[in-house]
């Protein structure tokens, strides 16, 4: 594995449930890149996805599971990971 690491957002979690593309990116990808997301974006994704999910007519279950998935090939950072970047970002 090399040293690329890539952090996701709430969006392109989502949209690696709702779509086809991002999840073949992710599966393709996953040997030679580390993929991250910040556990908001997990949270936010699961806020969010039941909604976007009854709109489309597609069932929960079937769709959080994919969701959950995704989470074994992008883990999630907890705060204390990221805390120290996130202030630094903000100066």
């Amino acid at each position: 594995m090399s040293n690329k690491a890539i952090v996701l957002d709430a969006n392109i979690l989502i949209r690696a449930v709702l779509g086809k593309r991002v999840r073949e990116l992710l599966l393709a990808n996953a040997a030679t890149v580390k993929f991250f997301a910040p556990d908001v974006a997990y949270a936010d994704a699961r806020k969010y996805l039941p909604a976007l999910l009854e709109k489309r007519s597609v069932k929960s279950a079937a769709a959080m599971a994919v969701l959950d998935t995704v989470e074994s090939i992008v883990r999630p950072l907890e705060l204390d990971h990221y805390a120290g970047l996130q202030q630094q970002a903000l100066q």
